[in-house]
Parts: structure tokens; C-alpha cells; sequence
């Protein structure tokens, strides 16, 4: 393939310019700066990292919104995504170039915090130390997405490190709560702020992902009567009574996965419903008479959360109308955590093309990166939501995120820097 086989290679003079200002001795520094701040969802580090990113982008000449966001009134919203963890406040970071015209805006969006790193001895080295071996550096947020993080800044210093001028705007916003349901994009959106179109760095393995399952948690409690071990005939054991609820979630399980939309086709299981911990019993010698168990259930392309919940309280409760003690004492369903509907770029929507081209050309001509869906849930679905078109393109594997062996090369940031240098500047237009 030829250069000039590769839509949209032909560089203007300010998109060279801005490709060569791409500094990768700063897309180094600024991650393994980034990565030291151990910004687990909730903790006080989330919110020093919304600080630290702030003071960046105001250094970068954009016009800086850091506000503390109002926890009470968010929660008490009727659209309000969940969460899983506790917090006592949550920060709110978005900006935006001054200059500019009468142009689009984009969006540049990611998340500053990352998922706890688990038992630490499974680690080699502290997690949140980060480890360089060549070119690929290991530790917690590498990829999932301090990395993305990094792409932005990136793309923003050499954009404006380059002296082009834009038609329209490059908005950043850096958001909390992404891991346990969206607090920070939804108060960012719930604040004003917004674009004409949108790019998440998640990692998506030189992938285009343009649309995400959505994942709904839920709290299944089983009811059992107490009895003396010695007499358990006396009793009916809760974890006995669970197991026909939870024989009829795998079959719905595999129902929910029959002939799935074309962009999730390459998983073995595009919608899992998956049942993460059960609880169960108080005292060795007792019969227990309450099982709790907790999982989550994915969301199918187009597929409404509603519609979702309803299709797992009904087998729920078919199961129980099945069974001689739960026909009396029905298991119940509860939601609650992070309830993340699926969202999908619209089909014909100019950035898809816009984001695979100007990927293909800043190499010179290797393959377009193919388009998927991904079977987990993110802010994208919040983005479109609210009307904004948004696809993700970021560096690193969520195969490897939220693991001890999460990593990402430098080499992957600095193709999605220039991915977003091109992208940004076709979007909003310049001169």
C-alpha cells in the first residue's frame, strides 16, 4: 500500500506541524508522574489527581473548570449511573481552548481513577511505583488510563506548541468515578459542559471501538429457615434454595447471548451475566436462612437498562414459582452500584472515519484499525446519551487492565497522540 492509497494521508502544513511537536521524552515523564498518584475510585488520590491534571491544562492556556461537585444533589438525580464505593467528594475537571471560532467542538475524555490494586504481594514491586522495562511500563493505571490521560496532554502541548490556529474548540474533560458507574461524566455533562463530538481513550488494542455493552448490578437475596445443624431436616438451608435461581441466570445468560450484534460477535459471551459473591450463613452449626448473592448483568446494544432488569426479575421469579419453597418465600431482586446502559456511535457518523483515517495516515499506510464493540461499560454511553457522538481509541489492552500484569508501551501512546493530533485538528478545522 501506497500513501497515497490511505484516505486523508496527504498532511496539511499545520497538521505537520503539529505531528512533529509530538514530544515523546513528555509522554514518558508524564506518565510515570501520573501513575505515582495511586488514584483508586474513591480515595483522596482521585481528587489530588483532578488537582494535578488541573494545573497542567491551565499551563497548557485552556480555560480551566475544577469545581467540587455536589454529591447530594447528583445522587437524589433521577438519571444518576450508580456507584460502588463510598466517597466524601468528588471533583469535577473540564477545559477548553480559548482560541477558536465558530467550529466544532471535541471532546477529548478520560478517567482519572483506577481500580484498587489488590493483594499487593501479587505485584512485582509496588504497584503504584511504576516499572519501566524498555519501552513498556507496568503498574497500576498504565493502561486503564493514565496512558489515555497522557495521549490528551500530548495532544494539547503539540497542538499548541505547533502556533495552529483552530476553526473551533478541543474541549478536555478529566472525570472521577468511572469505575464504579460514572459518577464524573455524568456531573461533568450534568454542569454544562459538552462538544459536537467526543473521543475516549480507553484502551482498546489499536481497535475503533464505537459502541459498549452496558453492565447493571444487582443483589439477589434467597430466604432460608434457621435450624440446628443436627436437625437441618428441620430447616431448609438458603444456599439449597439458591441454586435453582441460580441454574435459571445461566440459562437467561445463554438466551441473552443468542445471535449478537455484529460488533460483538468475536466474544465467546458479548453480554455476560455474571454472579461476582455470595453470602451465606453465620454459624458453622446452623442451617443458614439467607443467602445473598450479588453479580452483573450486561446489557445488549440497544437494549434498554429497563428492559434488561425486567428480563432477569422474571426468570428470577419464574424460578422461584418452580420450586416448592421459594413458591412461599420468593428470592427478591435489588438493584443497585453501577448501572451502566449500552451506548454505540451512530451508524454514518463522520468521526469513525475521521478517527481510522487519520490513525492509518500518521503510520503511512499500515491497515485501518477494524471497528468492534466492547462487552464492558464506560462513559461512552453517557456521551451519546446526551447526544454527543463518541468512540474510544486508546492505548494499552483492557485484557490486561485491572490486573497485576497491566502495562502499556510508550510506542502505543505516542500512535494515539498522533492519532489525536490528526483527529482533533480535522474535526475542529483550522486556519
Amino acid at each position: 500500500m501506497t500513501t497515497t492509497d490511505v484516505p486523508g494521508a496527504e498532511l496539511t502544513a499545520a497538521e505537520a506541524a503539529a505531528l512533529a511537536a509530538v514530544d515523546e521524552q513528555a509522554i514518558a515523564r508524564t506518565l510515570l508522574e501520573l501513575m505515582a498518584i495511586p488514584s483508586v475510585t474513591g480515595s483522596p488520590a482521585e481528587s489530588e489527581a483532578q488537582h494535578h491534571l488541573a494545573g497542567r491544562l491551565e499551563r497548557l492556556g485552556l480555560d480551566v473548570d475544577l469545581w467540587s461537585m455536589d454529591l447530594p444533589a447528583l445522587l437524589a438525580h433521577p438519571g444518576f449511573p450508580g456507584s460502588e464505593v463510598p466517597r466524601e467528594e468528588a471533583w469535577g475537571l473540564a477545559a477548553v481552548t480559548e482560541d477558536g471560532g465558530d467550529g466544532p467542538t471535541l471532546i477529548l475524555q478520560g478517567h482519572v481513577d483506577v481500580v484498587p490494586p489488590g493483594d499487593p504481594e501479587a505485584w512485582d514491586g509496588d504497584p503504584f511505583v511504576p516499572r519501566v522495562v524498555g519501552d513498556t511500563v507496568h503498574g497500576r493505571g498504565a493502561c486503564d488510563m493514565k496512558a489515555g490521560l497522557v495521549a490528551h496532554l500530548a495532544a494539547l502541548a503539540a497542538i499548541r506548541a505547533s502556533g495552529v490556529r483552530l476553526r473551533g474548540r478541543i474541549a478536555v474533560h478529566f472525570v472521577v468515578g468511572e469505575e464504579d458507574g460514572g459518577l464524573g461524566a455524568f456531573g461533568t455533562l450534568q454542569r454544562g459542559h459538552g462538544g459536537d463530538a467526543c473521543i475516549i481513550t480507553e484502551p482498546t488494542a489499536g481497535t475503533l471501538v464505537t459502541a459498549n455493552a452496558g453492565a447493571l448490578t444487582f443483589r439477589i437475596a434467597v430466604p432460608g429457615l434457621a435450624a440446628h445443624a443436627s436437625s437441618r431436616d428441620a430447616g431448609v438451608s438458603a444456599i439449597d434454595a439458591y441454586l435453582p435461581v441460580h441454574h435459571a441466570l445461566a440459562r437467561l445468560e445463554a438466551e441473552r447471548n443468542t445471535d449478537p450484534d455484529p460488533l460483538m460477535a468475536e466474544y465467546a459471551i458479548p453480554y455476560a451475566l455474571s454472579v461476582g459473591t455470595v453470602r451465606s450463613g453465620d454459624w458453622v452449626s446452623s442451617v443458614p436462612d439467607l443467602l445473598v448473592a450479588e453479580g452483573r448483568l450486561g446489557v445488549r446494544l440497544d437494549e434498554e437498562p429497563a428492559d434488561a432488569r425486567a428480563a432477569l426479575e422474571t426468570r428470577v421469579a419464574e424460578a422461584c414459582a418452580a420450586d416448592p419453597w421459594l413458591r412461599d418465600h420468593p428470592a427478591t431482586v435489588t438493584w443497585s452500584g453501577g448501572q451502566f446502559a449500552a451506548g454505540r456511535l451512530p451508524a454514518g457518523d463522520p468521526l469513525r472515519d475521521v478517527v481510522r483515517n487519520a490513525a492509518q495516515a500518521v503510520t503511512g499506510g499500515t491497515p485501518a484499525p477494524r471497528e468492534r464493540g466492547a462487552p464492558y461499560g464506560s462513559d461512552l454511553r453517557l456521551y451519546t446519551g446526551a447526544g454527543i457522538p463518541t468512540l474510544q481509541y486508546g492505548p494499552g489492552d483492557i485484557r490486561v487492565a485491572h490486573s497485576t500484569r497491566e502495562h502499556v508501551t510508550l510506542s502505543e501512546i505516542t500512535h494515539v497522540t498522533r492519532t489525536l493530533v490528526l483527529s482533533a485538528l480535522r474535526v475542529v478545522g483550522t486556519g
